[in-house]
């Protein structure tokens, strides 16, 4: 494998969102979008958090979901991000990265990108692409985040610079298979509707299916770890043991790209 030529299918991707007019279309939805989100769910949210009269609720309903750990942080316009973004940038990946490897297919250019390189360099190529696009999406949103904190108390900047970092880098690992996960459907559909319609089905479907088979059967529950985001709920509440849940997610992305490798090495292009 020839890591220049794979750089050279990652910056084609950044160069696709950031360099035409279509991709900074798609950049200013996405910073309305998160604006509004900053706005009113995170920065009003913080006054009641911080309010006595809603400390014993959302305590008390913190610590049944597993976030009580959060309540207490100080950096409260984080603990909120935190949370909304864990359930959100996951599913956003699964449309923003919906197309890598299929329109090409369509086109009839990956019979010629291949004959410049191998079909995995192309294949990660682009899944790196869109990694490096949403690690610039997430870290916009956290310096925008921490900003917003330092706005209202700026002793707490030095501690919240440390957990935007792990904000950062959870959010990055929790959204790679399902990154990994759009590369292998694009090898299975024919658009990138059609692989998005393909997502939403596995995830309403067939991961529901999984988790009742490992529920009713509990011989199977290690089929619940072929779900990607299967390790959210080990991570939201920020538990101190819960570094081995980010393996997971780690183990999807190699299992699912191996299998798109599989895929693309074996069809016809």
């Amino acid at each position: 494998m020839n890591l220049n030529r794979t750089w050279l299918y990652s910056q084609f991707e950044l160069t696709r969102l950031f360099a035409t007019k279509r991709g900074w279309l798609a950049v200013t939805a996405f910073s309305l979008v998160w604006f509004m989100v900053l706005r009113y769910p995170i920065y009003n949210a913080v006054p009641f958090i911080n309010s006595p009269e809603f400390e014993g609720f959302v305590s008390q309903l913190a610590g049944t979901v597993g976030l009580y750990s959060l309540v207490s942080w100080p950096e409260a316009e984080l603990a909120i991000f935190w949370v909304i973004a864990l359930f959100t940038f996951p599913m956003f990946s699964v449309f923003v990265t919906a197309d890598q490897t299929v329109e090409d297919r369509n086109r009839g250019t990956v019979r010629f990108l291949t004959l410049r390189s191998t079909r995995f360099e192309l294949l990660l190529g682009r899944f790196m692409g869109q990694v490096f696009i949403l690690a610039v999406l997430i870290g916009l949103v956290c310096i925008a985040t921490l900003i917003m904190m330092g706005i209202r108390d700026s002793g707490l900047v030095s501690s919240g610079l440390t957990k935007t970092l792990a904000i950062w880098a959870k959010l990055l690992i929790t959204c790679l298979p399902f990154i990994a996960l759009m590369s292998l459907l694009n090898l299975l559909t024919n658009s990138a509707r059609m692989s998005i319609v393909f997502a939403i089905l596995f995830f309403t479907i067939i991961a529901s299916v999984i988790t009742y088979v490992g529920d009713v059967y509990p011989m199977f529950s290690f089929l619940n770890f072929a779900i990607p985001g299967h390790h959210i709920g080990d991570i939201t509440g920020w538990q101190s043991d819960a570094h081995f849940s980010l393996l997971v997610p780690i183990f999807q992305t190699v299992a699912l790209l191996g299998a798109g490798q599989f895929i693309l090495r074996e069809r016809d292009l």
